[in-house]
């Protein structure tokens, strides 16, 4: 295990040269336009959400030491200490996209933050649906999606927060790790940084050029998806629940649930329409 809790900052500068495009530039996968890193900001999905207001603002990243705000689904909230996660955010254009698919830019982003993961850090990630990555049971990295702009063309901002070298005292639940504790390859911010966005701008260069078409990347979500195959309990809103098996994702991005005691009916659950879902263990 990592035991160094030297907590370097990000090498803005090194960051940029690895990953923006520019005259300079010719590596192939410098793919975004832009790169900031800040010491601490409210939220960096915030940060963004502001630019795109600029209808020219496309491929941007923006990372922060420290967020003072940062916040999850349902606007949940979380404190890390300083330069021990990865809080990064990125704003992407998608001209031409069906504004209905647009939540799958979430799902794409786990897929690649499962990949950089598994390959970089050597840890074996996987994807609870909708948008968390976990590590066995327990979470290592949320998703958090925003709507930048509908038109003229569509564009959102997409939240990746990474517990990197959080010790077991610092984790906000007990249901969290980090890439410290579960032993990962790699504790260096930078590495991973440029893994993440690389991955990232792999996953979307292949759903842009194939017309935002989600068929392939429905298959590719549920190869990652440690959900699949789980009996787990759903709570809607209204605290209505449902017990079931989760046994697909369907190419709206929903988990499909059939129906424990139903006779096989099924259920299709949007990630915008659920408040928890939950592993379910099979009662004695």
């Amino acid at each position: 295990m990592w035991t160094d809790l030297n907590r370097p900052p990000l090498d803005q500068a090194a960051l940029r040269r690895a990953l923006v495009r520019s005259d300079d530039n010719h590596d192939a996968r410098a793919f975004w336009n832009r790169l900031d890193v800040v010491e601490r900001t409210g939220s960096t999905n915030a940060d963004l959400l502001a630019r795109a207001s600029d209808l020219g603002a496309d491929r941007q990243v923006l990372l922060a030491e420290h967020q003072e705000s940062a916040r999850g689904r349902h606007a949940r909230t979380w404190v890390s200490p300083a330069q021990a996660q990865i809080s990064m955010s990125v704003l992407l254009g998608m001209p031409g996209l069906n504004l209905a698919d647009m939540g799958w830019l979430p799902l794409l982003t786990g897929i690649a933050v499962v990949d950089a993961l598994r390959t970089v850090a050597g840890v074996p990630a996987e994807l609870k649906w909708p948008n968390d990555v976990l590590i066995g049971d327990k979470k290592v990295a949320g998703i958090l999606a925003e709507v930048a702009r509908t038109t003229p063309e569509p564009a959102v901002v997409v939240g990746i927060g990474l517990n990197v070298s959080l010790g077991a005292e610092e984790l906000p639940v007990p249901t969290a790790t980090s890439l410290l504790l579960e032993n990962a390859e790699t504790v260096d911010r930078d590495t991973l940084v440029r893994a993440l966005a690389r991955e990232l701008a792999t996953q979307f260069r292949g759903w842009e050029k194939s017309g935002w078409e989600t068929g392939v990347l429905a298959a590719e979500y549920r190869e990652r998806c440690g959900t699949l195959g789980k009996r787990v309990r759903a709570v809607l809103p209204g605290d209505k629940e449902v017990f079931g098996t989760a046994t697909d994702i369907d190419t709206s991005g929903r988990v499909v649930i059939e129906i424990e005691g139903s006779g096989g009916e099924t259920f299709a659950v949007a990630a915008g329409d659920i408040t928890h879902l939950r592993a379910a263990p099979i009662a004695d």
